[in-house]
């Protein structure tokens, strides 16, 4: 373990890069003419209100499978989020590769939260991977965390969520709806997602990880939707996944 009031005072510093907030669907889909990928926003709400818990005050549909899996959702350089996924080759952390670039030295907290159920784990890791289209990236750690590795699946459930650090706070949940995934891209309304949520798991109702947000394209209004990239597409470009990492189809 390494001490943490110094690492956390570098994570208050570091800057945040930006993500998407919650919204509705008013297209008729959103794959017939999937829009461009929207410009980077230092904030975006979609909706009236944003609906994220605190992941130990968390009482709802996933509950039987998400205190299972939010132990490998980790908190990366202060400005997003990842999830030690399972891997044939050896556990990695997942996350944006805007996050990121290859050959960073990257500043991993696992369990920063509110009334954090374990110990605070800081380690070090190094991009093995990074990539912008699919937008994606592996961190190999210096030291593996005593948790479950998140497994990946293609196949989504109606219900989605997002473990995530929005605005680089201790780490909280939010649940919407799946749209619909075409070219590599992943939709998803009313998941609310913020500043520094970039690079998180979307999990499906099994607690598998079945794509990674990216982007946020919403309005307060709640028209548009939030996407990220799917895990077929990112196991597809990647040398470090196989295809039977994916362990549902």
């Amino acid at each position: 373990m390494k001490p943490w009031g110094s690492r956390l005072a570098r994570l208050v510093l570091l800057g945040l890069t930006a993500c998407g907030g919650r919204a509705e669907l008013t297209e008729p889909s959103v794959c017939e003419q999937p829009p461009p990928r929207p410009e980077v926003r230092p904030f975006a709400q979609c909706g009236p209100t944003l609906d994220f818990t605190p992941i130990n005050s968390y009482v709802g549909e996933f509950s039987d499978v998400i205190q299972a899996r939010e132990d490998a959702v980790v908190f990366i350089d202060g400005r997003c989020t990842g999830t030690l996924i399972e891997a044939s080759a050896g556990p990695v952390v997942l996350t944006a590769g805007h996050c990121v670039q290859v050959g960073d030295v990257t500043l991993l907290v696992f369990n920063f939260e509110d009334d954090a159920d374990g110990d605070t784990l800081i380690t070090e890791g190094v991009v093995i991977e990074q990539s912008l289209a699919p937008d994606y990236a592996l961190i190999r750690l210096d030291e593996l965390p005593d948790v479950a590795p998140t497994p990946l699946s293609a196949v989504p459930s109606e219900r989605l969520a997002i473990v995530q650090h929005p605005r680089g706070r201790p780490k909280a949940i939010a649940e919407g709806d799946y749209l619909d995934a075409c070219n590599g891209i992943i939709f998803y309304k009313d998941l609310d997602t913020l500043v520094a949520s970039s690079g998180a798991g979307v999990l499906n109702r099994q607690g598998h990880l079945i794509g990674v947000h990216t982007d946020g394209n919403c309005e307060v209004s709640g028209r548009g939707s939030n996407r990220g990239w799917t895990v077929e597409a990112i196991v597809e470009a990647s040398e470090y996944l196989q295809d039977s990492d994916i362990v549902q189809r």
